[in-house]
């Protein structure tokens, strides 16, 4: 069955000195557009994540949010910038000179001095650590799509109740449709005979006209080209493929019928019927807008 374009997913799992966590959120979007939250050093993770996204999901706006945790200590590394520090060496000692003064130097001082001596983070292990991160994002991932799935089969369920619902409309009014060409010729055989009043009715004419109306109203063409994209519709969505944009031109499709339909009976009690194919044809509408 087609699959909801919402969802949430969170995979965990840890590794190498680390505890990755993963979460994915969508929405509904017309086309995949995937955003991806990383720590700024893991910034090549990014591309990664969002090739093996792109192959198992269609369409959404999908925002993954990773999150590492150091949970084993990595050796920090004292670093001393010895040029800087000879340059302040020097400066220190012009100074002195320029002011007359003696200057000695001081190896404790030198190294407070900003930027001389500083504290470097060992390089992490991109390589291990992704291995990390790609078991969580499977995880994740397979959470996610499950419970899209599950939204999906109940927007199915919903959008399958409704086609049957409008294919009923549309048997009423099939089975009222050739009552619209009688009942127009009725009116108009008593609307002419009430102008006339003692003339004979030229029997001949009025047939022309009678047949002229059936061809106009005739909308045979119209329910069984709705009842093509019904059927095209439950297909759809009875089909594991990414099936939003199909339905929503389906959707179109019908719209357009039933409008025709609409115009061309010209009959009160198809009217009625017109009026609720178009009330569930919009609820489809909002519906399918949440397929992926």
């Amino acid at each position: 069955m087609a699959n909801s374009m919402t969802g949430f997913g969170r995979g965990e799992a840890s590794g190498s000195g680390y505890q990755v966590a993963i979460e994915l959120k969508s929405v509904n979007h017309r086309f995949l557009e995937i955003v991806v939250r990383t720590p700024r050093n893991l910034s090549s993770f990014e591309e990664r994540i969002r090739k093996i996204l792109q192959e198992k999901f269609q369409r959404g706006r999908i925002e993954v949010y990773l999150n590492v945790v150091e949970t084993e200590g990595r050796k920090r590394l004292a670093k001393v910038d010895n040029d800087l520090a000879l340059t302040y060496d020097k400066t220190l000692k012009d100074l002195a000179l320029a002011l007359h003064t003696v200057y000695e130097t001081d190896i404790y001082r030198l190294v407070s001095l900003p930027e001389v001596l500083s504290v470097v983070e060992p390089e992490m292990d991109l390589d291990a650590l992704w291995g990390t991160c790609a078991e969580a994002l499977r995880i994740a991932s397979d959470s996610f799509g499950k419970m899209r799935r599950i939204e999906g089969e109940k927007l199915t369920c919903d959008l399958l109740l409704r086609l049957e619902l409008i294919t009923e409309y549309l048997h009423l009014i099939a089975e009222r449709s050739p009552y619209v060409v009688t009942d127009y010729q009725e009116r108009l055989q008593e609307r002419i005979q009430t102008l006339l009043g003692e003339v004979e009715l030229d029997a001949t004419r009025l047939a022309n006209e009678v047949v002229y109306f059936a061809d106009r109203a005739s909308i045979t063409e119209e329910l069984v080209r709705f009842d093509s994209h019904l059927s095209q519709g439950r297909d759809a969505l009875k089909s594991n493929d990414s099936v939003g944009r199909r339905l929503d031109f389906l959707l179109q499709e019908m719209n357009r019928e039933i409008n025709t339909i609409g115009s061309k009976a010209n009959d009160l009690k198809i009217g009625q019927q017109v009026v609720s194919v178009k009330s569930e044809l919009e609820k489809v509408r909002e519906q399918i807008q949440n397929l992926e």
